[in-house]
């Protein structure tokens, strides 16, 4: 039934209350990549056969729980709303479970924690530990990752049911499309795809641009090594990019989008396409979204999987279906981008935020984070420790904090971090007190990018790790400027050379020299921050370069 009222959208949520708390038992398995590389599928498989029928029981698949090193995860919900998480579960395991239930007996093996209903506690898990108690978890703050681990996403109704498609109906009824991008600009959200420019000021640009076709555009070309934060937000909460995207178009004046997603992304694009269908049969999508004077359709573009595609002027190409290759900038996609009209693009993640901003608002929104650096920032924490997985820390968390906290990761065992994927530059770990913000980070010699993080250990050769980033930007590079396509190549020669210890004295002195060049006369962000990984490592570990001229690697990875 198409939403046109409140009273609508309260029974939608009704429902989904009821699907999120059923008087039933409920098994929920991480279905996300994540834990369908653990093994997730064959548990949830287990478990279906094994519960098929036992009534009082459902199974259900979920999003990615954030704590990726313990999948595949089930979490086991009563009907009194009070759940257990298993952690590392096997086929074998998920049967011992369903016997336990069937049973009404409690498996107290594999447990990571618990969380507690909506009803208090029960005296039968209050021994077990609470999941925001663990040390993974303890300095988190979710907020786009609300739902994810929690929803089903495949279900309208339980994102309804957390307050989804509330920011939207507010926007429709409520606020003018100015009145949209000023709340957007008031709660200091900044795109979350690199540079961090503020999303208000650039909607702004885009609706102020004359044209009766304008575009929206999602970018979750996620290519960066180690990243996975846009996959896995599309993957457990789809629809909160929906709703955002739907918000953003009445803001600018857009009356068609697209999602640009890699086609290694198959899960992610399921769960979109999905989406999308339930969205239009509810009248959240298409013409006279709830019943009102405004209509947006979405369609899903699948790249290839160019790294430079992530380059809005490249991306804007690739739906065009050329060649994904930037262009030069003014005229910038606000003024003249899809098919030549005025364009907004902005990441995943990005989208994630608006529906909370305008739903909650954007003092709530700036309420968290830093003076400059509003709200949170997901990050796939992956690399020498041993809490991998997807986390969400307020801006101006300390590095420290994630990477030893969060993360983990024995102190003294750490050399580094890797922000910002091949554009990022590293950051050492006496520098790990800096927090985590836009200007800070870039201070540091890196970037915050969509969100990677990968920890470093001293057994970690950090001119082999420029030269494994450099020879991926090389590899990824479209070729259209000289400076990107052939100065990157010049780079990665003398790398390979200080690696397999045949090195020059000059090497390092041109390898800087290169960089600068580099940074300066690219066309487009990939070549102009394809230096960064070197210049960081020369920055704050020159001495394992000039050790490598000898024939000696400090780590003990090279020249063996």
């Amino acid at each position: 039934m198409p939403i046109s009222t409140l009273q609508d959208l309260k029974k939608l949520k009704e429902q989904g209350v009821s699907s999120l708390e059923p008087e039933k038992t409920k098994v929920k398995v991480g279905l996300a990549s994540c834990g369908k590389a653990a093994g997730g599928d064959k548990v949830f498989d287990a478990l279906e056969e094994s519960l098929a029928e036992d009534e009082s029981i459902l199974v259900e698949k979920t999003g990615c729980l954030g704590f990726c090193a313990r999948e595949p995860l089930v979490e086991v919900t009563y009907p009194e709303g009070n759940s257990l998480v298993y952690q590392n579960v096997t086929s074998d395991e998920a049967g011992t479970i369903a016997d336990h239930l069937r049973n009404n007996k409690l498996f107290t093996d594999g447990i990571l924690g618990k969380r507690e209903g909506t009803n208090g506690g029960e005296e039968a898990l209050s021994e077990f530990e609470a999941l925001e108690s663990l040390d993974f978890y303890q300095n988190q703050q979710k907020v786009v990752l609300r739902n994810s681990g929690i929803i089903d996403p495949e279900k309208l109704e339980e994102y309804v049911a957390r307050e989804g498609y509330y920011g939207l109906w507010n926007v429709l009824t409520d606020f003018t499309p100015t009145e949209v991008i000023d709340n957007i600009k008031q709660s200091g959200l900044r795109g979350r795809g690199g540079a961090g420019f503020p999303t208000g000021v650039k909607w702004e640009f885009a609706q102020k641009s004359e044209g009766a076709q304008k575009y929206i555009i999602c970018n979750a070309d996620e290519g960066d090594p180690g990243a996975y934060m846009d996959r896995s937000v599309l993957e457990g909460d789809p629809f909160s990019v929906l709703e955002g995207m739907t918000i953003g178009a009445y803001a600018i004046g857009a009356s068609k989008g697209y999602i640009y997603i890699r086609a290694e992304y198959p899960v992610a694009i399921r769960r979109l396409e999905k989406a999308i269908e339930q969205a239009e049969e509810a009248g959240l999508l298409g013409e006279n979204i709830m019943e009102q004077d405004f209509d947006f359709t979405l369609e899903i573009k699948k790249g290839a999987g160019a790294f430079v595609c992530g380059e809005e002027t490249a991306l804007i190409a690739s739906i065009e279906s050329n060649r994904g290759m930037p262009k030069p900038r003014p005229p910038f996609p606000a003024q003249s981008g899809l098919w030549g009209k005025p364009t907004n693009i902005n990441n995943v993640e990005t989208w994630a935020n608006v529906p909370k901003i305008m739903h909650y608002g954007s003092d709530w929104f700036s309420s968290i984070g830093t003076e400059k650096s509003k709200g949170t920032k997901v990050f796939s924490l992956t690399g020498d420790i041993e809490n991998t997985g997807l986390v969400e820390v307020p801006m101006g968390t300390t590095i420290s904090e994630i990477v030893y906290n969060i993360g983990g990761a024995e102190p003294g065992s750490i050399k580094a971090v890797q922000t910002g994927g091949p554009s990022g530059g590293v950051i050492p770990s006496d520098k790990f007190d800096i927090p985590v913000d836009y200007e800070t980070l870039q201070k540091a010699g890196s970037i915050m990018g969509s969100g990677g993080m990968i920890v470093i250990d001293n057994n970690t050769c950090l001119v082999e790790v420029a030269r494994f980033f450099l020879n991926f930007v090389q590899d990824e590079s479209c070729g259209k400027c000289t400076p990107c396509r052939d100065g990157t190549k010049r780079m990665l020669e003398i790398l390979e050379r200080l690696t397999n210890g045949e090195g020059t004295s000059s090497d390092i002195d041109k390898l800087e020299e290169l960089c600068h060049y580099i940074k300066e006369a690219s066309l487009c962000g990939l070549g102009q921050t394809a230096p960064n990984p070197v210049l960081s490592t020369l920055r704050y570990f020159r001495d394992e370069y000039e050790a490598h001229l000898k024939g000696e690697c400090p780590a003990g990875v090279c020249f063996t």
